[in-house]
């Protein structure tokens, strides 16, 4: 497990994806470290004490990283003394929700936030489905990303400037993205019409958005010039490629 501090407030870790084969890893497939989000919004403009968790992936039961990282956990939460809302970024990505709504759920009221189309693809109850761009606690916002999955969302930190991803662009180190390939999306006629027509043009109207960092699942994340980088992986070649 790698953590880093990215801001004052907010975190990223690394943990084993528990479904990663050697197969994964390869041009167009994913590593095994995956990515995750602990964000402390600041008193201005928060909602009370929320902490936001995307995408959150514990290291395996029984490790010392796993020890280490719920008595981290439970010290932040116990000194927010707030709510836990868990961002998921597609249904994918629903990892260790169902554990930390058991975990916390009588003490600091934890609730799953996603798009509508995970519901019925997670295991764990969605409290807060959206469908469109939607004002989430902590001032995060929920941009549905569309030509990928149809569950698939980009969260926007407007108090750090980061676009937090999914699967919607890969990491591909040196302060570059690539989008995703072909198959990471469906694979029927529609699936395919979506991805050529919608994908790319969804993603770049991120740039509209003042963006310093892209702090993405798969891969190093972006953590300076965001825009620029974004706009080179919008007229590169898919990841793998």
């Amino acid at each position: 497990m790698e953590v880093s501090e990215l801001r004052p407030g907010l975190w990223r870790w690394t943990a084993p994806h528990p479904e990663w084969m050697p197969g994964k890893d390869r041009p167009g497939g994913w590593g095994q470290m995956v990515g995750c989000l602990y964000y402390e919004p600041s008193a201005e403009g928060a909602d009370g004490h929320d902490t936001i968790l995307i995408d959150p992936l514990a290291p395996p039961d029984g490790s010392p990283q796993a020890d280490r990282f719920w008595k981290s956990l439970d010290a932040d939460l116990e000194r927010r003394q707030g709510r836990v809302s868990l961002l998921l970024s597609s249904h994918y990505h629903e990892r260790h929700a169902r554990v930390l709504l058991d975990r916390y759920g009588k003490r600091h009221r934890p609730g799953v936030w996603a798009h509508e189309a995970a519901r019925e693809r997670v295991s764990c109850e969605i409290a807060h489905p959206f469908r469109q761009e939607t004002p989430l606690p902590g001032g995060v916002i929920a941009y549905p990303v569309a030509g990928l999955d149809a569950s698939e969302t980009a969260y926007w930190l407007p108090e750090h400037r980061a676009l937090v991803l999914g699967d919607a662009l890969i990491g591909a180190g040196e302060g570059s993205v690539r989008v995703a390939p072909p198959f990471w999306a469906p694979d029927t006629p529609e699936g395919a019409r979506r991805y050529e027509e919608e994908y790319r043009p969804s993603l770049r109207r991120f740039l509209d958005l003042p963006l310093e960092m892209l702090i993405v699942s798969h891969g190093p994340p972006v953590l300076e010039h965001a825009a620029s980088a974004l706009e080179s992986a919008l007229t590169s070649p898919v990841w793998g490629k």
